[in-house]
């Protein structure tokens, strides 16, 4: 029997047995899982000395439940290191003129869109951008200048739809577009 063929019959004939006892260490199913295939995953790195083990199930057993403690003690570290940063900061604007920009922007090719974001959201100098997106100078304009183009004309059509509805419901009257 191969070494493969070894690490897939215990598969078949521990996984659900490991996951109930790991259940039973981390107090959560999904904990378990990934201990237990973390463990598999370890088996399979070395298949060939997993293979000369005596008891290769107690093996992955001990590898699971050292996975979920070291797992569960970085979970710690960072909840404590959360709590003392304090809240996350506030959820970005969900007006309808912000939730407009970034449908529109999602519309614009790839490079306008990260150009823009990096240059009037997140306030980076042209130099910076051009670093960040790993082209030059010259690219970032004429992205910016492209993608500023491409911008107004999107959102001067949710402009034009928004104003048509409003005139339409003050006045009673609809203009028809073609």
């Amino acid at each position: 029997m191969s070494d493969g063929d070894l690490i897939s019959e215990l598969y078949a004939g521990c996984f659900r047995r490991l996951v109930v006892q790991l259940y039973a260490v981390t107090g959560d199913l999904t904990e378990a899982q990934e201990a237990v295939q973390e463990a598999f995953t370890r088996a399979l790195v070395s298949p060939g000395r997993f293979a000369g083990l005596d008891n290769p199930e107690a093996w992955l057993r001990r590898v699971a439940v050292n996975w979920a403690r070291s797992r569960y003690r970085r979970r710690r570290v960072l909840d404590g290191l959360l709590r003392r940063i304090g809240p996350p900061p506030a959820v970005a604007d969900h007006s309808p003129e912000h939730l407009a920009l970034l449908a529109a922007l999602r519309v614009l090719p790839e490079g306008q869109r990260q150009a823009l974001a990096l240059h009037y959201l997140v306030d980076l100098p042209v130099d910076e951008v051009a670093a960040t997106l790993g082209v030059s100078s010259g690219t970032v304009k004429s992205r910016l200048s492209r993608g500023r183009v491409a911008l107004a004309a999107l959102l001067a059509d949710t402009d034009d739809t928004t104003t048509t509805a409003t005139d339409a419901s003050q006045t009673g009257r609809i203009d028809v577009q073609s």
